[in-house]
């Protein structure tokens, strides 16, 4: 006797075709999720640390770099020596500076530690590029007022802020409105170097002056709104959470201009005053 079990899946069935007995499975095969590209990855993992825009160019620009320099090989089937050479070409090849061959190596460890999740151990043999150590070029007053004498309108008005309150060319570009205390003589700078806030005096020399350009910028922002348009970008969240935040007159930008700095549809078209420009024809 035979007291073999045959086993006979549930979710199995027997179809009669042209005559055969035939294996048919009940389950749906669920069709795989396709995989976002390598580069989509990367952009994503830089905008999940929040990370600047800045910042998410140039790692994506330096990986592209990488990928190119090996014939479009996938960074996964490289590992340290590779990288090496990468690195090295940047110093003997193209004659690069020392904090650009930095940036591009901190863009490669990116890659491989927060998104392809591989360990990279030490990489050596490298060429490193010489650092330079230049002495400081240091403007006296009298220099600066010399320069700033040269300007006119908005540029003016930016490069005394620059000066006098110390602030960098786009933390001033990124200025909002309610950012700017007439009544304590302060500015509050948001997201600075480093993504930290801080307080810097106004300089009494701009008060009257960036009073009159912000009552100019604030019926150029009505009769945009009027117009339709007129919105600021909001960092991360704030656009979806407080959709009507970006139209109030306190987040408005006092000196705007068409760069998107939180990767927003909404933006003036009218290019914004370059006091970097202005400042350099001076010179």
């Amino acid at each position: 006797m035979n007291n073999v079990n045959t086993y006979t899946p549930i979710n199995r069935t027997l179809a009669v075709i042209d005559g055969g007995l035939n294996a048919k499975t009940d389950i749906q095969r669920t069709p795989a999720v396709q995989q976002p590209k390598l580069l989509d990855r990367v952009r994503q993992a830089i905008r999940t640390r929040h990370y600047s825009e800045k910042t998410e160019k140039a790692y994506v620009h330096w990986i592209k770099r990488f990928i190119f320099f090996y014939n479009k090989r996938h960074p996964a089937e490289m590992a340290e020596l590779e990288i090496g050479q990468f690195l090295s070409s940047l110093a003997t090849e193209l004659r690069v500076s020392a904090s650009t061959q930095n940036q591009a190596f901190n863009a490669i460890l990116f890659l491989y530690d927060q998104v392809l999740g591989k360990k990279i151990g030490l990489v050596s043999g490298v060429v490193r590029a010489k650092r330079a150590h230049h002495a400081p070029v240091v403007l006296t007053r009298d220099e600066v007022k010399r320069i700033i004498d040269c300007m006119n309108g908005v540029p003016r008005l930016m490069a005394l802020m620059l000066y006098g309150a110390g602030l960098r060319l786009i933390e001033c570009c990124r200025l909002r409105v309610k950012d700017i205390d007439f009544a304590q003589n302060e500015i509050m700078v948001r997201s600075g170097k480093g993504n930290k806030d801080r307080h810097t005096p106004l300089p009494t020399t701009v008060r009257e002056p960036l009073l009159q350009h912000l009552r100019f910028v604030k019926s150029q922002h009505e009769a945009d709104l009027k117009a339709g348009i007129g919105r600021v970008a909001l960092p991360y969240a704030l656009e979806r959470k407080y959709p009507s935040a970006g139209k109030e007159w306190g987040l408005a930008v006092g000196f705007s201009g068409n760069e998107s700095f939180c990767r927003s549809p909404y933006r003036r078209a009218t290019p914004a005053s370059s006091a970097r420009i202005c400042l350099a024809t001076c010179i």
